[in-house]
């Protein structure tokens, strides 16, 4: 591949793109790295100036100007919105004398959601991307460079290319098959089946639950979800991620792939729990509620989520990051990846030992939390 046939570039916004040469590169079944939902992260102002997070993809495009391949990274000043927590890192580098802070982060915002971080048809432009990504960080002055939540037949470019390796545990739902919610318990122990049986009966009690898609879901419906996304993000992360305009610009960009469920008491809505659907896939992304009813969260967030994982018929349920909650509720732990590029080479061995000693414990946890599932064991 010469220079001449190819160039290299960084920064910009995705949404300066064409969204069709893009999401050509997507493979198609992850919402969150289409162009619909990164541009609609720029244009709503949940990202760029004054966020935080400051667009800077990393693309390649042949002769003709037609995109072959691109890294969706942002140019970060904080770690906020990650779920991969790299604080400690950022701690003993200032420590030492160092900033940790601009970095760059090849993600999507805001989406613990496992999906491809380098976006082509053709691998050969993986170390290409990476090694634009590597000489942005030096000659920019960034201090790094993290890809997060990679799906795992990605790995091997970022190993190839020397990135260390790190891993996570998150809680799936897998669909082995179940044509119904009754069908999902009765694969459950009889103790784990009538606690959930119990908890949803709880939860619907008095409760109107609606699952709205598409047109159907009306401003009033984000108006309310607002009300209760607020609430949840002043109360988890201080301040709402997300601007009010993104969720207009969300569903109206990726239409039927939104999945709204909300509780209605006496027909005013109260919870909700906001979906994106892909190709195998449903991923909960936010909740929130204005009343404190038992075992409602659980309703909305993950029990509403396989019944419509079920009846869509999508292989599994990604509800998020974290919650050993979930466990008890049919979500089995699944090894979770990011790579990460450093520069300064004291600090990568530094970062390379913790990650070794990490990784041991990962393991060991992960092994034991399958141990805990609520499956029969016959």
């Amino acid at each position: 591949m010469s220079e001449g046939e190819y160039l290299a570039r960084a920064g910009g916004r995705i949404g300066d793109f064409d969204a069709g040469q893009w999401d050509a590169l997507t493979g198609g079944g992850n919402p969150f790295m289409r162009h619909a939902f990164l541009s609609a992260l720029e244009d709503s102002g949940s990202v760029g100036e004054g966020t935080g997070w400051d667009p800077a993809p990393i693309a390649i495009e042949d002769a003709q100007g037609h995109l072959v391949a691109a890294l969706p990274a942002y140019v970060k000043f904080h770690s906020q919105g990650e779920y991969v927590f790299d604080h400690a890192w950022a701690d003993a580098l200032h420590r030492a004398g160092g900033a940790y802070y601009p970095k760059l982060q090849i993600a999507a915002p805001f989406t613990p959601a496992t999906g491809p971080r380098i976006l082509t048809r053709e691998t050969k432009f993986a170390s290409h991307l990476l090694a634009t990504a590597e000489s942005l960080c030096r000659e920019s002055g960034l201090s790094s460079a993290h890809a997060t939540f990679v799906e795992p037949g990605q790995l091997r470019h970022f190993e190839e290319a020397g990135w260390l390796l790190r891993s996570d545990i998150q809680f799936h739902w897998r669909n082995d098959g179940y044509a119904t919610f009754d069908g999902f318990l009765g694969a459950l122990s009889s103790r784990k089946r009538k606690d959930l049986r119990k908890e949803r009966a709880r939860a619907q009690d008095g409760v109107d639950i609606r699952r709205l898609r598409g047109s159907r879901i009306e401003p009033a419906h984000w108006d309310a979800f607002w009300r209760f996304y607020q609430d949840t993000g002043a109360r988890k992360w201080g301040s709402p991620y997300l601007t009010r305009d993104a969720f207009d610009l969300l569903g109206e960009r990726l239409g039927d792939d939104v999945l709204l469920v909300l509780a209605f008491m006496e027909d005013r809505p109260v919870a909700g729990a906001l979906n994106f659907i892909g190709a195998d896939a449903l991923y909960g992304r936010y909740w929130g509620a204005l009343v404190d009813k038992p075992f409602l969260h659980f309703e909305l967030c993950y029990y509403q989520a396989i019944d419509a994982a079920i009846e869509l018929g999508l292989d599994r349920v990604e509800a998020g990051a974290q919650g050993g909650h979930k466990l008890a509720r049919g979500y089995a732990p699944v090894q979770t990846w990011s790579a990460h590029y450093i520069v300064d080479p004291g600090f990568r061995r530094a970062v390379a030992d913790y990650l070794g000693r990490e990784r041991a414990g990962i393991a060991q946890d992960a092994l034991y939390l399958e141990t805990r599932t609520p499956f029969r064991r016959d």
